[in-house]
């Protein structure tokens, strides 16, 4: 069974920049669709990012389309989330999650994914 930790979260200022990782262990998640999704106080889980195993097919939330960025190392079995010009709204715990189903396509529902990180904090100060 594969497990994920997720790393990089942390404190920054509007309009700056993070880098968050997932690095997954006990499996390969090569074959896998991954994606991130974040929740904020008193919201429910959204998926910001998902990536097919191939990384051919991406996904991104409306609201990080052009500041977020997904991808894959599937040799070093993490997967990143680049997030730029950071708002006070994207103030979240965010988490990684797997398919080990190994679907064609990457979800964006909580349903589509059946393991999950701890979650990193991702604090924006406005």
């Amino acid at each position: 069974q594969v497990q994920l930790v997720e790393s990089g979260g942390g404190l920054v200022q509007a309009g700056g920049s993070l880098r968050l990782s997932c690095a997954a262990s006990g499996r390969a998640i090569s074959t896998y669709p991954m994606a991130w999704f974040r929740q904020g106080p008193g919201k429910e889980r959204e998926c910001v990012a998902a990536i097919s195993w191939s990384s051919i097919m991406t996904y991104y939330a409306d609201s990080v389309k052009g500041r977020f960025t997904i991808s894959r190392d599937n040799a070093k079995n993490t997967v990143y989330l680049r997030m730029n010009s950071l708002k006070p709204e994207d103030t979240a715990v965010y988490y990684c999650a797997a398919d080990s189903r190994g679907s064609l396509r990457p979800g964006v529902g909580v349903v589509n994914y059946d393991t999950w990180g701890q979650g990193t904090q991702v604090t924006v100060s406005s």
